[in-house]
């Protein structure tokens, strides 16, 4: 148990430090009102947590501080112009709703970020949807000086985005101030991939899906520029890396958490191409939660079976040396 426990607490550490690498260039693109986003999330998590816990008689403990990862997951997925009362009810229903009533972070049956991005999705979609301009620095009580749509919705309904090859490397682009940088992110995957801080095989499943069918269906004329496209809009990448590939989310063993990934960025990607919505790999990672609780099912009957079959050999073996010794 020990190790569990310092094994969460090792993946709750990487995963923050690559979260604050992207809060870093959201600073960077935006000003000190991305940071405020960010702070704002974790401490309204914390309290929440806290709250949560001491209602349900149960101790805060170390491996409890997972929640501010989770709460920067959802700063990052919002524009730095949010009004400040929408993360931190995000937050609040990320912790509580999403999280503690299903049995808190041992009985976790969907990302809480991801949860609190549909719920505030349903709310506040104007809100969440229009962005800042890019190095639109931006007061902590101040307001954009111009909202845009973001690149991600210009690529669904017109299949271009304008935006050169260094610019989507860089997420120098409007979209979501911490899921745009193709280059961080593809660094944070391979950090955490290396780490075994993440599902490498949901993160392969979502990554083969999305750039399979980019290329066989592409949305742009050429699918080069679809697959590069795809990558770099509608937060593809970085739900790929903190929602999908959640080990607290996504089945145990790498060959049912590919196919996991699989099934979403594949349904993700024809929605995207049919509807025009955007991130709907987001919404997709909560609606395929009963496909990772059957293959989690699945692989627990799978184990019990071979545990009963490895106990049944071994009494037989020292059933027949007792026989031999008699």
């Amino acid at each position: 148990m020990l190790k569990k426990q310092k094994k969460e607490r090792l993946i709750w550490i990487d995963v923050t430090i690559t979260l604050l690498a992207l809060e870093i260039m959201a600073y960077f693109y935006y000003g000190i009102r991305a940071l405020a986003v960010g702070v704002l999330c974790i401490a309204v998590s914390l309290a929440a947590e806290l709250i949560s816990l001491r209602l349900r008689s149960r101790k805060f403990t170390a491996d409890d501080l997972s929640c501010t990862s989770d709460a920067l997951i959802t700063a990052l997925m919002m524009p730095a112009s949010i009004e400040l009362g929408i993360p931190a009810a995000a937050c609040v229903f990320a912790v509580t709703a999403a999280k503690n009533v299903f049995g808190g972070r041992r009985n976790m049956i969907f990302s809480p970020a991801a949860a609190a991005y549909l719920f505030i999705l349903t709310s506040w979609e104007k809100e969440l949807l229009l962005y800042p301009k890019v190095y639109d620095k931006i007061g902590i009580l101040d307001t954009a000086s111009e909202l845009v749509s973001s690149a991600s919705y210009t690529f669904n309904t017109t299949g271009t985005m304008e935006a050169a090859d260094f610019e989507l490397l860089l997420g120098s682009f409007p979209g979501p101030m911490g899921a745009v940088s193709i280059l961080l992110l593809l660094v944070a995957a391979v950090v955490l991939i290396f780490r075994k801080d993440i599902s490498a095989g949901a993160f392969a499943g979502t990554m083969f899906g999305t750039i399979f069918m980019a290329y066989l269906c592409p949305a742009a004329e050429n699918p080069l520029d679809s697959v590069k496209y795809v990558l770099a809009a509608n937060m593809t990448l970085f739900a790929a890396i903190y929602i999908i590939s959640d080990r607290r989310i996504a089945p145990g063993k790498n060959y049912y958490a590919f196919f996991y990934g699989l099934f979403i960025a594949i349904t993700s990607y024809i929605v995207t191409l049919t509807t025009g919505k955007e991130n709907v790999i987001v919404i997709m990672s909560v609606l395929f939660t009963p496909l990772s609780l059957m293959l989690k099912s699945l692989e627990n009957k799978i184990e019990r079976t071979r545990f009963a079959e490895t106990t049944s050999v071994s009494d037989s073996v020292k059933q027949e040396g007792a026989e031999n010794c008699g």
